[in-house]
């Protein structure tokens, strides 16, 4: 097929992000005081504050803390979001649309006190307290610590800073995190309700061309035999693993399309911006984790084979995160597209029939993947339905 999209996006990339000339440099690094917030949110005109968590496992995460542009700090200050971005992402995701379209700039704006999350490995995080992002050990682990370490300590850090129970807004790998988090009670009793996009528990559905090339040939599986533990798409090994993945086998001309499904409504006077910051790092467990649902048809814990499995969990097979645990009163909203190929129509129906709790739902026909985070229109079609749920609670519980 010749030079295909993701060469023409790695050539995009290094222009947009600096020099990139060895494997390692392809990770990019962070320069002294460069945050999320002076990079990107200040610069829009938002206050906004830094604070850094650490995890029962030792990693340093990042989580901005954003205001409205106007008027007095404190006294605007509504109940506490948390924003949690998908898979190769972070939290700058919510900020690269217009300021007019985009979630974080939204919420802000009408007086919420909105929380953003940067899972481990990406860019906006600090690390480990002592591991380096050269050890193999600091890539081991999937979405399930993200769910239980990561989501966890996020929560418990809002909520003690806000004495406020938390509303969670989560994306594709967020819901998957989001729904694993919200079937243990300690983590579910900080939550007064979450608003899922694309929601994720299952994946047995999942149509995206590219990917389900990357599932039957093993990729995962191929990328650790080659010693690489960081999943990283700004690195030359892993463009140059997908390109001949997409060579003469899928067509990758529209990379989004086949990786998403189709997008009807994507902003793409925002794609040179989005280039800037995404893709993000994540770990070959976590995609390993994540062909494991595709493939097994469960939304459990990672599966060691039955002799770790054993010695870890006490079973042959990982234990499943039971979806009914997920406490009946804790209200939902998810929104979710026609032509999602990642958060099938099939599989959302799955996650309904297992939940305890009947959703409100926002079922866009048109939309996929990243439509509900990018589109044009995603004030009008999406997020304005999601702030109404919001908005109708606090008249509820009042």
């Amino acid at each position: 097929m010749g030079m295909t999209i993701l060469a023409i996006i790695s050539l995009l990339i290094f222009t947009t992000s600096g020099e990139f000339t060895t494997d390692e440099a392809n990770l990019r690094r962070r320069s002294a005081g460069e945050t999320l917030c002076s990079k990107l949110i200040e610069p829009a005109g938002y206050p906004c504050t830094e604070h850094t968590i650490q995890t029962k496992d030792g990693y340093l995460l990042a989580l901005q803390r954003v205001s409205s542009p106007n008027g007095n700090i404190r006294l605007q200050r509504g109940p506490p979001v948390l924003l949690q971005h998908g898979l190769f992402m972070a939290g700058d995701a919510w900020f690269l649309d217009s300021p007019e379209q985009s979630l974080g700039y939204i919420l802000a704006r009408q007086g919420f006190d909105v929380w953003v999350g940067n899972v481990r490995g990406t860019f906006w995080s600090y690390g480990h307290v002592s591991l380096s992002e050269k050890d193999k050990n600091f890539w081991d682990w999937s979405w399930q610590e993200l769910a239980l370490c990561d989501l966890s300590a996020m929560m418990h850090h809002i909520y003690s800073t806000t004495n406020s129970k938390i509303l969670v807004v989560g994306h594709s790998q967020g819901t998957i995190m989001s729904l694993a988090a919200l079937t243990q009670p300690n983590i579910a009793e900080m939550v007064e309700a979450a608003a899922l996009l694309c929601p994720i528990s299952y994946l047995e559905h999942i149509s995206a061309p590219l990917v389900l090339r990357m599932v039957g040939l093993h990729l995962d599986q191929m990328v650790l035999a080659m010693g690489i533990h960081q999943l990283n798409f700004r690195s030359e090994v892993l463009i140059n693993l997908l390109d001949s993945m997409c060579d003469g086998h899928v067509d990758c001309d529209d990379l989004l399309t086949s990786m998403t499904g189709q997008n009807c409504c994507l902003n793409n006077s925002r794609v040179d911006n989005f280039l800037e910051y995404e893709p993000h790092p994540s770990s070959v467990k976590n995609l390993r984790h994540l062909f494991q649902m595709i493939r097994q048809g469960t939304f459990s814990q990672y599966d060691y084979g039955i002799f770790k499995n054993l010695k870890l969990y006490g079973q042959v097979k990982p234990p499943a995160f039971d979806l009914s645990q997920i406490p009946k009163s804790l209200p939902l909203w998810m929104g979710y597209g026609g032509y999602d190929a990642l958060a099938d129509v099939a599989d959302v129906e799955h996650t309904l029939k297992e939940l305890q709790t009947k959703p409100e739902l926002l079922y866009l026909e048109n939309y996929g993947h990243l439509d509900f985070l990018m589109s044009v229109h995603g004030k009008e079609d999406v997020f304005d339905h999601m702030i109404r749920f919001f908005r109708s609670l606090g008249k509820s519980s009042a």
